[in-house]
């Protein structure tokens, strides 16, 4: 049987709250990544171009530092990976986030929340921080109107 465990980032609580239904709806460990400086609202004025948000995916070398979680990876086969679509990308603690654990063998599948935009090119901007043979699915966008019944319907049709 597949292991599966679910990690999510949410500056503002959109992503949390679809990471908990996904878990329910899995029946599995959600486990949040926790920048070490929180997001403020000023910092996610993306009409701002020197908030922290803007100065951050302007220059996709940036790595927000995250608190250090005693996380075992290789523990699981895979790991559904959330956050908000910033710029139609992850946010660059995805990136510090996988740059920070061995993924070698393991499946990532992407679910995301956005206002409004999709995934663009968030596969892409991600492989570069996985290391080995891990694969990068891109997977669902999961915005509030999602039931627990459409989300396992989901993860059924991903069939792992």
């Amino acid at each position: 049987m597949t292991k599966a465990l679910i990690l999510y980032f949410s500056a503002t609580g959109v992503t949390r709250k679809v990471a908990e239904r996904l878990g329910r709806a899995i029946s599995t460990e959600v486990r949040e990544i926790v920048p070490e400086t929180p997001y403020t609202s000023a910092d996610l004025d993306w009409r701002d171009k020197k908030s922290r948000s803007s100065v951050e995916m302007n220059d996709k070398r940036i790595r927000p530092a995250m608190v250090k979680r005693n996380l075992q990876v290789e523990d699981y086969d895979v790991v559904f990976l959330g956050f908000p679509i910033w710029w139609y990308v992850a946010p660059t603690i995805i990136n510090t986030f996988l740059e920070s654990f061995d993924f070698a063998g393991k499946k990532i599948i992407l679910f995301a929340t956005s206002g409004g935009s999709g995934f663009g090119k968030t596969v892409e901007e991600l492989e570069v921080s996985v290391s080995g043979d891990a694969q990068i699915i891109e997977g669902k966008l999961l915005n509030g109107a999602q039931t627990l019944e459409s989300v396992s319907a989901w993860v059924r049709s991903l069939k792992i």
